[in-house]
């Protein structure tokens, strides 16, 4: 496919995602449809439309609608790229910017365009929570996220696991957030492929989760529960920084866990799986990575971003609340209470640790907010002595 075929492809897409569709599933549905386009165009057409999904508010702007071809102008104005280079119509190209397209198009743009690209509802919840950042992590969350591994200590070294993937063609630097991170350069879409992931060596894990993990304090023989579970990352990643103590994972639902242990295995991490509702009790440190809104990594899941809204932001508020009281219950007396999201909004954050305390009257020992600023994805962590 030519560039320009690509961009007629993600016009598709995105006309499709307008309609309800989920991004994802727009994608694997046009891909079944159209067999010719290969890895590398797939791969292009991916990024086209995510690129418009992180800054649909500003995109819709620039290119003065907010359907498929207008959004595509839009992202082309918004990266300096005069639209009408591409809406040629030649070939499979975008067919030529009409002359109503070309006077929907704004002659200028605001110079704070990138505070638009959060959802109306939620823009000034936002700015009060980020305060000074606010603008600056508007900016960063309309570019794509950087790729992170997490180092499998249990299996290698760091400086290893970047020369066994150097071996595939993918370049690795240490990240600064936490030791085990990796950042992905050069070849980061072939990593699922590579050896060093195959064998165990690195696992996919962003860098502020990893940051996160390691500031859980971990002993041999000690007994931890990993409440809500999911896939099992943070889990593994305990289990690889002590493999002394007791991991346990739980989730509430069996088919988030099922790769668990596949991928414990793929470790060589020692993980116990209880049963959905059955987590049992008496545990050293409970940690909660609770549901949430997911705002810290909408440069990773972008539509997600334009699917909330505020009654179901205060259903995963209130979810959050009743999973907190539960986990409490699950942890021995004089024991620790671990609460993660991937958000940055303090109603799901310090505003949740600080309701729990006062509820239950226990300790805040500490709690960190991560933002892109930082280098990964926007993410919580308190830990609570109970």
């Amino acid at each position: 496919m030519t560039p320009a075929a690509r961009y007629a492809a993600a016009i598709d897409i995105l006309d499709r995602i307008q309609t309800g569709e989920v991004a994802e599933r727009a994608l694997t549905n046009w891909a079944r449809g159209h067999r010719f386009a290969g890895s590398k165009d797939r791969a292009a057409i991916r990024d086209h439309v995510f690129d418009v999904l992180r800054c649909k508010a500003s995109a819709a702007l620039a290119g003065g609608g907010a359907q498929g071809r207008a959004l595509i102008a839009g992202l082309l104005r918004l990266q300096g790229v005069d639209p009408q280079t591409i809406f040629t119509g030649e070939g499979f190209a975008p067919d030529a910017l009409s002359e109503d397209e070309r006077a929907a198009l704004p002659p200028a743009l605001p110079g704070d365009i990138a505070q638009l690209d959060w959802p109306d509802w939620l823009r000034d919840q936002l700015a009060t929570d980020l305060g000074a950042d606010f603008s600056a992590i508007s900016e960063a969350m309309r570019a794509r996220a950087p790729v992170f591994l997490r180092v499998n200590l249990a299996k290698t070294g760091r400086d290893a696991a970047i020369a066994a993937l150097a071996k595939d063609g993918i370049e690795a630097t240490p990240h600064p957030l936490a030791e085990t991170a990796l950042e992905l350069g050069e070849g980061a879409r072939r990593i699922q492929q590579a050896e060093a992931y195959t064998n165990g060596l690195v696992e996919l894990q962003d860098a502020a989760s990893q940051a996160a993990i390691a500031s859980v304090p971990l002993h041999a023989g000690q007994r931890v529960l990993d409440y809500c579970a999911g896939g099992g990352g943070k889990a593994l990643a305990l289990a690889a920084a002590c493999p002394e103590a007791k991991i346990a994972a739980h989730d509430i639902d069996a088919g988030r866990t099922r790769d668990l242990p596949i991928r414990a295995k793929r470790a060589g991490a020692k993980v116990t799986l209880r049963a959905p509702g059955d987590p049992g009790t008496g545990y050293d440190l409970v940690l909660v990575d609770a549901p949430c809104s997911g705002s810290g990594t909408w440069r990773r899941t972008p539509d997600a971003k334009w699917r909330l809204s505020a009654a179901r932001l205060a259903e995963l508020v209130a979810l959050q609340s009743a999973i907190l009281d539960a986990a409490r219950d699950l942890v021995a007396p004089g024991g620790r209470l671990v609460y993660m999201t991937c958000s940055l909004l303090s109603v799901e954050n310090g505003g949740q640790i600080a309701d729990f305390a006062t509820r239950h009257g226990c300790e805040v020992l500490s709690r960190r907010q991560f933002t892109p600023l930082s280098g990964g994805d926007g993410f919580f962590v308190a830990h609570l002595q109970l």
